[in-house]
């Protein structure tokens, strides 16, 4: 299985082999793309599933710092702290594939922490809002979740 994400198109393709297995709508950076550290951009390139956290978590768990907080998102805490980004769910922690575009040095996908994560499901998909990770409804990501393992590619295109 491997991973298609196209920025313009705002989708994330899942694919075996050439076959389209399923498409979903995503929501990338509203920085744009870029691989630099604290740009708050989507980084391009080739990458990889370097962890998959959150398996079990009930729908809308929250985590901070890769670690369920015990909270379940709901309209009350958003009221209650309404500056977090918030990461729901499940992540797919990725990891760059490029040394000097995306991997190591002030490059490096996963050290700026770029994920494909859960989010709220009023927040709008299609349309460019992250801080860098790509952005999936919720039933999407646990259903891409359960699909690909460890290891699996992915590609972040800007075509």
């Amino acid at each position: 299985m491997k991973i298609l994400i196209s920025i313009p198109q705002q989708t994330l393709t899942l694919l075996d082999g050439e076959k389209e297995v399923k498409r979903y709508s995503v929501s990338t950076a509203l920085a744009g793309i870029g691989n630099e550290k604290n740009s708050g951009q989507t980084p391009l390139g080739k990458h990889k599933i370097r962890a998959k956290i959150g398996d079990g978590l009930q729908k809308n768990s929250v985590l901070i710092g890769r670690r369920p907080t015990g909270e379940i998102y709901n309209d009350a805490l958003r009221q209650e702290f309404p500056d977090r980004d918030w990461i729901l769910t499940r992540i797919l922690w990725l990891s760059g594939l490029e040394k000097g575009t995306n991997r190591l040095g002030n490059q490096d996908t996963m050290q700026r922490y770029i994920y494909i994560h859960g989010t709220p499901d009023t927040e709008p998909m299609g349309v460019a809002l992250s801080h860098g990770c790509i952005r999936m409804r919720n039933e999407d990501v646990m259903d891409l979740f359960d699909r690909v393992p460890v290891g699996s590619e992915v590609e972040i295109v800007n075509g």
